[in-house]
Parts: structure tokens; sequence; C-alpha cells
């Protein structure tokens, strides 16, 4: 983790469990917390009786037992204990946006309610529980997240925006829609001239028109309108409004290995540059069609001087031309 753990300061306790008060501004009391047995927890301290809203709404997630307890007289608990030490650095993260998601809570109700639906929606994350992902593999989804909000601004539906994204299903392009295939790549600001083609397949496709859409990414933290992974998914699931498309962004955003952890608050990109390119005849690539018999799993680069006649406005990747 970027940092300590809020737990590493909290003595074990002999019964019941040590707590330390969350930094930040939350509706209602919030604690790190310890119990007898070491669990790490989150606790969101309510005032009144919430059982049957509880009851409700209640959310199982494996490897966190949720539940809401008595507390003190006139008070109710809701409290997360970590099951599985492996999950630590995803507890973190989990508590960690909870605790911002509850500064704008109101009451205890509203409380309960917005950490039901935060741990519900992080269900879908703890479920694919992957390796960090490696600078190359930040930026890359990025770059596919940034089409993604391009498709919406042109009027698409958030649900078939999301569904037009193909790059988490392993698809030979990042997002078909129509008969148009796009193909997305990513450069940081050091690389100027040349782009990695990862597969044999990613610039063939049986749609009448593939593209290469490539954005660069210069890493400028104070930069006016810079943003990190993190708050380019958190734009984007408060743009997409239905709840099935949030669903469906969620999950394939577990599919790319990607949950939000405070990891990917740094870095935060700005888009430098887009170009657009138009893939047909003449283009440089290598195609399995056309590679002779044995040949797999090509990997390749491609100097960006050699496409600039194929360069093309963005237009026609959305229809408009």
């Amino acid at each position: 983790m970027p940092e300590s753990s809020p737990w590493d300061d909290i003595a074990v306790p002999g019964a019941d469990f040590n707590v330390r008060q969350v930094a930040v501004g939350t509706a209602v009391p919030c604690f790190w917390g310890r119990d007898a047995g070491g669990a790490c927890l989150f606790i969101v301290e309510l005032q009144g009786d919430h059982a049957a809203q509880y009851r409700n709404n209640a959310v199982t997630v494996n490897g966190i037992d949720v539940d809401l307890r008595a507390g003190d007289q006139g008070q109710q608990r809701l409290i997360l204990a970590l099951e599985r030490q492996v999950d630590r650095d995803l507890f973190e993260g989990l508590c960690r946006t909870l605790a911002s998601s509850l500064e704008h809570a109101t009451d205890s109700a509203s409380s309960l309610a917005v950490s039901l639906a935060h741990i519900r929606r992080w269900k879908t994350f703890l479920s694919g529980r992957s390796q960090r992902l490696s600078i190359e593999e930040v930026r890359g989804l990025f770059a596919e997240i940034v089409f993604l909000t391009e498709l919406i601004d042109r009027q698409m539906s958030s649900s078939d925006a999301v569904e037009a994204w193909l790059g988490p299903e392993r698809s030979h392009q990042d997002f078909i829609f129509g008969n148009t295939a796009v193909e997305v790549k990513s450069l940081s600001g050091a690389e100027r001239s040349s782009v990695r083609i990862s597969s044999e397949d990613q610039l063939e496709s049986l749609n009448d028109a593939l593209f290469l859409r490539m954005y660069r990414l210069s890493s400028l933290a104070d930069a006016a309108g810079a943003r990190s992974l993190n708050e380019i998914v958190t734009a984007v699931q408060a743009r997409l409004g239905e709840a099935d498309a949030v669903e469906a962004f969620d999950r394939k955003l577990v599919a790319h290995g990607y949950a939000p952890l405070p990891d990917y608050d740094e870095p935060r990109f700005v888009v430098s540059d887009v170009r657009s390119y138009r893939v047909g005849d003449g283009f440089p690539r290598l195609m399995r069609s056309q590679l002779p018999p044995g040949i797999a799993n090509v990997a390749y680069d491609i100097r960006l001087e050699t496409i600039a006649p194929y360069e093309c406005d963005e237009a026609a990747i959305f229809g408009e031309d």
C-alpha cells in the first residue's frame, strides 16, 4: 500500500474492540477497529433503530462479515469485519471510499443506505481479486474509458456504450458498434515514434470499418483537467446513470483487473494529443489471415511516421462525416 494501514497502530483488545475515529467529516461517527480475534473492522455508528432498513437491504460479501449490532443506548453499529487477511488492501479501499461517500449523507438512515449501496457495488470488485495493474495497463484502461466517454458524448445511450466496450472481454478490438471496430492505444508523453500492437488479430476485422485511435497521456498531476484512473472511473459511474449500465461497467472493470484501490489515485493524466487512423489496404500491419502456417502470438511495433497517410478526422469513426 502507498501508506501505512489504519489498523497498524490499533492494539488487539482482550475483549470487545479497540477503535480509532476516521479523520474525515462524515455525517455519523466512523471508526477503524480491531476485535479480540485481531480482525480489522470498520464501524459506522448510527442513532436510532434501523433493523428493518438493514433487513430489507442487507448484502453479503465473500470475505467480509457485514452485521448490524446494538451499540450504546439508542444506538446501533454497522460493522464490517475482514475475514481474510489476504484481502486487506481491498478492504481498506472499500472502507476509505465508504468514508468519503458518507461525507455526503445527512443522517443515520441515509448513512446506512449509502453504506449498504456502497458495499453492494464493491461486491463486484471483491469478486475479481487480481494483481495490481502495471502502469502500462493503467494507461491502457484510462484510454479505453476516455473513448467510452466520447461515445456517450455523441448521444449513444449508456447501455449501448458499455455494451460496445469489448476490450475487457478479450475481443480482437476494444470497441465494436454498428459495423465499426476501434482499437484504442495509449502512448506516454515520452513515447514518440511507435505504437505497440499486441497480436495478429488487433488490426484485422470482419467489420466494414476499422480504426486505430491513439491517446497520448501526459502525467501532469497539477495540470487543469488532470485525472487519475480512479477519478475517471468515478466520473463515468456517475454519468452512466442507469443502474444496469453501471453494473455492466463495473463488471468490465473487474474483467480488466481493476478495483478502486488507493494505488490508482496516482498518476493523474491529461490527454495531450489524440490521433485517429483508418486501417485498410496498404496500412502496415500483420494479419492472422496472411501469416504463414505455424506463426502465432505475434506482437510488433508500428512506426508512427509510416501511418501518417492514413490519419483521418475523428468524425469518420463516429459516423459524422
